[in-house]
């Protein structure tokens, strides 16, 4: 008579059966190890960062200074540099960085497509046409007057973007090609504009250079609700992106409602990508290269993914400004132009050592 193997012990299975499922645990938690170690190692690289861009400048104050300079003040010069220059400085680049990753992440996400970033749904194009129009037509030409023309536009090139690519029966492709459209038609206007007015082309050269440099806690504090709500609505997004990346038929079988969850990913992108923009200017790279690194620690799924790209963006965007303060004194170059250069080398190096993950 034959032994029934659920008689055996379970170290005893007779050969060529399948073992129990409790060994997957392990391995389940071996898996989620590494995601948890790369957002910590976001934690501790952010804390970093943020220390420098306080501590290093022109004038390079000890981190003791530093602290007692924020818990303590004396009225002392250092005390007025860290509390009323690097501070509000920092705080925006966390906050901008930190939005530009997100929307990076979701814009690849969204049109599965690696090489995406935010200018893709005409972000980029659609603020820097507002604000050109804003100077050269109404003759705006302070920055608290053209930030709103900055976040509107951002906001109408989204949505044309999104109706040219098919609105409801939207895909990633048609997206992709109505993005680039749209940013070929908005560039060309920005251009025209500038080259027919003097005046229009040196006050854009301010803007959309990219910087954190003459902006103050109190224009933050005007987006900062935008920005906010953007980061809410993407952290809630990743769930049905996940299944979205999937592909449309997976994504539905899953329960995911598609049209909806499109809609409200480019909203998300409009709000961080616009408001990023209108306070600082375009920052290029930073959408494209943070999800290729964030990646490398936590994978392709979403959940992870996103805050990882909100932790790793405002690094490299705090350690780019850094550089751009120290690389010439006493002049500063603008953070759009290292991030463009200290991005470009690192994804040069990713891609050589075959590291950037597969979406």
């Amino acid at each position: 008579m034959l032994i029934g193997t659920s008689s055996l012990p379970a170290g005893n299975r007779l050969p060529g059966k399948a073992p129990d499922k409790a060994p997957d645990l392990p391995r389940t938690h071996a898996r989620r190890s590494p995601r948890t170690a790369g957002l910590l190692l976001g934690v501790a690289l952010l804390a970093a960062a943020t220390a420098l861009s306080l501590a290093v400048g022109t004038q390079h104050i000890p981190l003791g200074q530093v602290w007692s300079a924020l818990l303590s003040p004396s009225g002392t010069e250092h005390d007025a540099i860290v509390r009323e220059l690097r501070l509000p400085r920092t705080l925006i680049g966390i906050a901008v960085g930190a939005a530009i990753g997100l929307g990076g992440a979701v814009m690849q996400v969204l049109t599965r497509n690696p090489l995406a970033d935010p200018g893709l749904l005409g972000v980029n194009a659609g603020a820097s046409a507002a604000v050109v129009t804003a100077i050269s037509v109404l003759g705006i030409t302070s920055f608290t007057g053209y930030l709103w023309f900055a976040l509107v536009g951002a906001a109408l090139a989204a949505t044309a973007v999104h109706a040219l690519g098919g609105a409801r029966h939207a895909t990633p492709v048609r997206l992709a090609l109505a993005g680039t459209a749209v940013n070929a038609a908005l560039f060309g206007y920005v251009n025209g504009l500038q080259l027919g007015n003097l005046d229009t082309l040196d006050e854009m050269r301010h803007w959309s250079v990219g910087t954190l440099a003459k902006r103050d806690a109190d224009l933050l504090l005007t987006v900062a609700p935008l920005l906010t709500a953007g980061a809410l609505l993407a952290l809630a997004l990743a769930r049905p992106l996940g299944a979205l990346a999937l592909g449309e038929d997976h994504a539905r079988a899953l329960g995911t409602h598609v049209r909806r969850t499109r809609i409200l990913a480019v909203l998300a992108i409009t709000l961080l990508c616009g408001g990023a923009t209108a306070l600082c200017g375009p920052i290029g790279f930073l959408g494209l290269m943070i999800p290729h690194a964030a990646r490398a620690f936590c994978g392709p799924d979403p959940r992870w993914l996103l805050p990882c790209c909100a932790l790793y963006a405002p690094v490299l965007l705090l350690v780019s400004d850094v550089v751009g303060r120290v690389l010439v004194p006493p002049s500063e170059i603008e953070v759009g132009t290292v991030t463009a250069f200290v991005g470009g080398l690192l994804f040069i190096h990713l891609v050589r050592r075959r590291k950037a993950a597969q979406l």
